[in-house]
């Protein structure tokens, strides 16, 4: 299989993930069809600004929801979040969080889910401004562990990360970059916990607090 025919065969199964979790938060309506909706969403996420916020992060965040899903109370409104979360994307402004909690808002309407989920999706997209789920938040605690796995990476994956978040910002002077990104570094480190699921907090705590503290050393240092 050549590199095309991979990434085509990588857009093909998110397709298809999309029409499985949108056909079962309909409770298995097949009508509207879901393929128009998954154009947009694929478009969105392959935008060229993007450098991490990709459809690899995509299918990252989906992935992690599925070795997650144990814990969730509404495992599709998670998987429907996932799909929402970074899908207005721009470095260079502000709320893209709740642009794209009003995005998934009008859509998932639009596309016959029902009120009560749409607007627990909304809720969660939210939710990634702060990744700090309440203590009962079932659905929170998987979305917002599922998004930040990725500071639980082995260090070549990390270092990866880190360069392709500095890529989105590429127009910010470097010391401008540092003191911001050192402020995002210490808002995590400051959390209580990063990972609120028992699987979270048993496999990826302390790699990911490790991860951000050499980041941080790496920055202010």
């Amino acid at each position: 299989m050549t590199a095309s025919q991979a990434d085509l065969a990588d857009l093909d199964a998110l397709r298809a993930r999309w029409a499985r979790t949108l056909t079962a938060a309909r409770g298995g309506a097949a009508e509207p069809d879901p393929a128009p909706y998954a154009e947009r969403l694929l478009a969105r996420w392959a935008e060229p600004q993007r450098h991490y916020h990709t459809l690899a992060h995509l299918t990252a965040v989906l992935d992690r929801v599925d070795e997650l899903e144990r814990y969730a109370a509404d495992v599709e409104v998670v998987r429907l979040a996932a799909w929402f979360h970074d899908a207005v994307y721009r470095p260079d402004r502000s709320e893209n969080e709740e642009r794209s909690a009003r995005l998934a808002d009008t859509a998932l309407r639009q596309a016959g889910v029902d009120a009560a989920r749409t607007a627990e999706v909304v809720r969660l997209v939210r939710l990634t401004v702060t990744h700090d789920p309440a203590d009962d938040d079932r659905d929170g605690q998987v979305l917002c562990d599922a998004d930040l796995a990725v500071l639980a990476s082995p260090p070549e994956a990390y270092a990866a990360y880190t360069a392709a978040v500095r890529q989105e910002y590429h127009f910010v002077p470097p010391e401008l970059f540092r003191e911001g990104r050192a402020a995002v570094l210490r808002q995590l480190l400051e959390l209580p916990r990063l990972y609120r699921t028992p699987y979270g907090a048993e496999h990826w705590e302390a790699t990911a607090r490790y991860n951000l503290r050499a980041e941080m050393d790496l920055l202010t240092g």
